[in-house]
């Protein structure tokens, strides 16, 4: 009986810490989705053209920085194992690191707007399309050092479980960018009308802000003080090498993740105008239930690295699966509604120079693709969160490998070779994307259960005189 009593107290305790660390960023994610979800509903509307050029051309910029974004968010690992040891005074310089890589990666960012052109003359998109696509990504990528610090600096907060600071950093964030996007977009409030470049300035402004805001509250005199955030800015050569051991293969796994998605919004460009809109406008849809799942894959991966830190690997285990039992249950709700009001979710899409007629054809096909989102969303809970507990213990290498596996062998070559050489259409492309979500919830599921995650560490083994170093470190 008491044994029983321990473990519904265990269980209840691992919520509590889910939720108290999960809501902020689910709310943090939220409103990137509110963000990103009124950008596309503003192009749809401004015209069919800019919401088919904005989906590919805002996914080939995030995967270029998604390889630095994968890399940089490795920071918040090494901040939440070296606040399980209660090791204070080594997390400044795990953020410089991750703050010197970002400086790096934002100058190779900025040199790839370079590529605009030929990267779309690439795609073979219709041309009235592609002259939009290109400027968008332009200024997507010279404004992409922001998001790649914010990956560093968030980590700083929800490293050490501060997820109510990320979360309203986001908020300011989403209610400058929202009504910036419209004005921008349309020419309101005084400002220029600039269509599709006004929503890329206004990404870029809004991922400015926050990274300006991050900053200001990191860089304190109190946090000097307890965690060295200006002290210990020197380049460390053994962090910075174990950032990198275990960020890059991040980062490479987050990178081939999205070109895989990348590479399919590509083809399926090719398939027509109206798949590609359709297809544009159901991830827009997807990203309600995409990002606020996020959340709580950082949460997990937080939970987790702070447990293994502690040497704690049980609690890691009861914090993922009360993550994942919450997060099922969010994506189970949200699979329902777009399986019973598809059309009410498309028709924010419209375009305003469209009548309902001429836009019938795309709410056909899209309300099938919003069936394929539901039936994946489900297995994308599973492979989010478990995701989430392995990058949490740094199971880097495994991430890389089972994810580029999967989207190289289950969706790249599979819809490369029936939409090039079969001519399949667009319903045949969104079976073998949903076979990928499912491939990857079980390979993280098989890796998870293993079990080897429990004795990985991304942190040095703390030592006696390391400790004291700490200790006199910590004085004012």
């Amino acid at each position: 009986m008491s044994s029983n009593a321990t473990h519904q107290g265990a269980r209840r305790d691992a919520y509590r810490r889910v939720l108290a660390i999960g809501l902020p960023l689910v709310v943090s994610m939220g409103s990137t989705t509110l963000m990103l979800f009124t950008d596309r509903m503003f192009l749809g509307n401004y015209s069919l053209d800019a919401i088919a050029a904005a989906m590919p051309a805002g996914i080939a910029a995030f995967a270029i920085q998604s390889f630095f974004i994968g890399t940089a968010g490795y920071t918040g690992v090494f901040i939440a194992q070296y606040t399980g040891a209660q090791r204070p005074q080594r997390v400044g310089a795990a953020l410089w690191q991750g703050v010197w890589f970002c400086l790096l990666a934002g100058l190779v960012t900025a040199a790839a707007s370079l590529v605009a052109g030929p990267l779309f003359a690439l795609a073979g998109h219709p041309d009235d399309v592609r002259v939009l696509e290109e400027p968008y990504f332009r200024i997507l990528m010279l404004g992409g050092v922001f998001g790649i610090l914010d990956a560093t600096f968030s980590g700083f907060f929800t490293g050490r479980g501060l997820t109510r600071v990320v979360m309203a950093v986001n908020l300011v964030g989403a209610a400058l960018n929202i009504p910036l996007d419209y004005a921008l977009i349309y020419g309101a409030f005084g400002l220029p009308e600039m269509g599709i470049r006004g929503a890329a300035l206004a990404t870029v402004t809004g991922g400015a802000v926050s990274a300006v805001l991050f900053a200001a509250l990191i860089f304190t005199r109190k946090n000097e003080v307890l965690f060295r955030v200006r002290s210990a800015f020197a380049l460390d050569r053994d962090l910075f090498s174990r950032l990198m051991k275990y960020g890059l293969p991040g980062g490479v796994q987050f990178f081939l993740d999205i070109f895989a998605i990348t590479f399919f919004v590509f083809l399926v460009g090719r398939i027509g105008k109206e798949a590609l809109a359709a297809t544009n406008i159901v991830f827009s849809i997807n990203t309600l239930t995409f990002l606020p799942m996020v959340g709580f894959s950082v949460a997990a991966s937080t939970l987790v690295g702070q447990a293994l830190g502690a040497d704690d690997p049980d609690a890691a285990h009861r914090d993922t699966m009360a993550t994942l039992r919450l997060t099922l249950g969010y994506m189970t709700v949200v699979a329902l509604l777009f399986v019973a009001f598809p059309e009410a979710f498309l028709s924010l899409f419209r375009p305003r120079d469209m009548d309902a007629a001429g836009y019938a054809a795309i709410t056909a096909t899209g309300v099938w693709l919003m069936r394929f989102v539901a039936v994946y969303s489900i297995f994308d809970a599973v492979a989010m969160i478990l995701f989430g507990a392995l990058k949490g213990a740094g199971d880097s290498r495994y991430l890389m490998l089972s994810i580029g596996g999967a989207a190289v062998f289950v969706m790249i070559l599979p819809t490369y070779a029936a939409v090039s050489a079969f001519g399949a259409g667009i319903y045949v492309a969104w079976t073998f994307l949903t076979a990928y979500v499912l491939a990857l919830a079980g390979l993280m599921w098989l890796r998870y259960r293993g079990g080897a995650w429990r004795r990985m560490r991304v942190i040095e083994a703390a030592t006696r005189a390391g400790r004291a170093l700490d200790d006199r470190g910590s004085e004012p």
